[in-house]
């Protein structure tokens, strides 16, 4: 997916395990498949996860995540990882990797979601209880600064995606989020709630995985699985129960098709999953974005302002 990326398979992983880790040599090792792009996972036993990073750039996440997930986890009310061990670099792997808790649950997958209502007053649960996560020394989320930062790799994806998707209503949709209000203050942010970081049981979410881009900044940041796996009949009771203004709700809009639009064209030949994702959301934005021109065109035409 990347260059420079790591050649990791379970051989790899079966020799760091018992060289660093002696008390689980003799377990079992099997690849988790995944869609994520920064970090190989395997399951290491019945009850450990190893995870590793493809990249370079992936390294910061494994320190960030052994550091904050466990004063993360007693305060929010699903199951997240729990760091058990740091490995270093070995066996021809050339950065620090960690062991951690697995946790039992299914992927959520959009279009497939079987308690829509449930799972919308569970992830909005979560938001509330990050946002209200009172530790010092936060650092800036990922993808939590001012959306202009993301304006130019937008338009650099909607020129790649020229004849692949409706890339004019794609940009009317990304500059009506632009002209938002900005946040009104940085708040924790888990900053990446793929549904591939989400887990379910009986179509109630059961733990948030990869905390590698949280930190603080635009609460928008955490209302993308309105876009990205809720249908749209979920939305309202979502942003109900997040209390969500008009302006930080067009911003989400528009961060989950800012990620979306960027994602499409990269991983499309190389992340199928991560692809399909990524049109799902382009799909769901634009429709949503379409639906407020028409109400607004209806709302004008009474002579009312929406």
């Amino acid at each position: 997916m990347h260059a420079g990326e790591a050649e990791i398979d379970e051989a790899l992983v079966l020799r760091l395990v018992a060289a660093q880790f002696p008390q689980w040599a003799g377990l079992g090792v099997e690849e988790i498949p995944s869609s994520g792009t920064v970090n190989a996972m395997f399951r290491l036993g019945d009850s450990l996860t190893v995870r590793l990073p493809r990249i370079e750039g992936g390294v910061s996440d494994i320190e960030k995540e052994f550091e904050w997930l466990p004063r993360f986890a007693p305060l929010l009310p699903v199951a997240i990882p729990s760091p058990v061990g740091m490995g270093k670099p070995g066996e021809g792997y050339p950065w620090p990797w960690s062991v951690q808790r697995w946790i039992e649950g299914s992927i959520a997958v959009a279009g497939a979601v079987e308690d829509p209502a449930g799972l919308a007053e569970d992830l909005a649960s979560f938001v509330r209880a990050f946002r209200a996560v009172d530790l010092p020394g936060g650092p800036p989320a990922y993808r939590g600064g001012p959306l202009e930062l993301e304006d130019k790799g937008t338009r650099e994806a909607l020129v790649q995606l020229e004849g692949w998707i409706d890339t004019e209503t794609a940009l009317a949709a990304w500059e009506s989020a632009l002209a938002a209000a900005p946040a009104a203050e940085a708040v924790w942010v888990h900053g990446d709630l793929m549904p591939s970081n989400l887990l379910t049981a009986g179509g109630r979410l059961t733990a948030v995985l990869d905390f590698a881009t949280a930190g603080l900044g635009d609460p928008a940041c955490d209302l993308i699985p309105a876009w990205n796996l809720l249908p749209a009949s979920a939305r309202p009771a979502f942003r109900e129960a997040l209390a969500v203004d008009d302006a930080t709700w067009i911003r989400s809009r528009g961060r989950a098709l800012s990620m979306a639009l960027i994602q499409l064209p990269y991983y499309r030949e190389t992340n199928k999953g991560i692809a399909a994702n990524a049109q799902h959301v382009i799909d769901e934005v634009l429709a949503d974005y379409q639906r407020g021109i028409a109400a607004c065109t209806a709302e004008c035409s009474r002579g009312r302002r929406p």
